[in-house]
């Protein structure tokens, strides 16, 4: 059973056409990155992926629940971080942690603090974090309970480089694990180093889907600039 399958996702709003036709599918311990232009569909693919937005048409199910029909449970089965990550400002990032932990019903708090390199800091007010911190914070919560499937939004954003070579090794960890990573990006350099494959939007479209170790020698950024090209002279 796949982790994530999306058949057919189109996405309307009004006379918008967002995303369609968009197929993806990711299986069990699969890091994979969803790339694409500004107004490419890729943040109105997370949001009905983890049941924000409902589909106009299509299906898509994460670990085997189709997530229309069961946003609850589908959710339960995933750990997620938006672009802008909402935090409890007047608690810990420990106590925040602790919350997540009993609302989820498992968790296991000192790994997901040692994932994200918080140490001391988990200890202090959220209110006085910087947005690396904050962010590093909301990564602790999607993983701490180890759902089979963990979807970050430009989540790396705003990280230190130590920081961010940390969660990216932990991530690629987690994926050794049998966990699935779908992480949406700008930075290719980052797809490149830790993706196994790369899913590109255009125009809410799928443009390409490829393996990293498939890529050829020119790199991602090369594909990136054709297919986009080639999706602006078919449009």
């Amino acid at each position: 059973m796949s982790a994530i399958e999306i058949r057919g996702l189109r996405k309307e709003f009004g006379r918008v056409v967002a995303v369609e036709a968009v197929d993806l599918v990711a299986e069990p311990g699969e890091f994979v990155a969803l790339i694409g232009h500004n107004g490419a569909g890729k943040s109105t693919t997370i949001k009905v992926l983890t049941g924000q937005l409902m589909p106009t048409a299509g299906t898509v199910h994460v670990g085997g629940v189709d997530v229309s029909k069961d946003p609850g449970l589908a959710r339960e089965k995933l750990g997620y971080v938006p672009e802008d990550p909402a935090l409890y400002e007047y608690l810990t990032a420990r106590e925040f942690l602790e919350l997540v932990v009993a609302l989820r019903g498992a968790g296991d708090l000192e790994e997901a603090l040692a994932l994200t390199g918080l140490g001391d800091d988990a200890d202090r007010l959220i209110r006085e974090y910087s947005q690396g911190m904050r962010r590093k914070t909301a990564l602790a919560a999607a993983v701490v309970s180890k759902p089979p499937v963990v979807i970050l939004d430009e989540a790396l954003n705003g990280l230190d480089p130590p920081s961010a070579a940390r969660v990216k090794a932990s991530l690629r960890a987690l994926c050794e694990q049998g966990t699935t990573v779908l992480l949406s990006t700008h930075v290719l350099e980052t797809v490149e180093r830790v993706a196994d494959r790369v899913v590109m939007l255009a125009h809410g479209r799928v443009v390409a889907d490829e393996r990293i170790a498939d890529i050829g020698a020119e790199g991602l950024e090369a594909l990136f600039l054709e297919r986009i090209g080639e999706s602006l002279e078919r449009s």
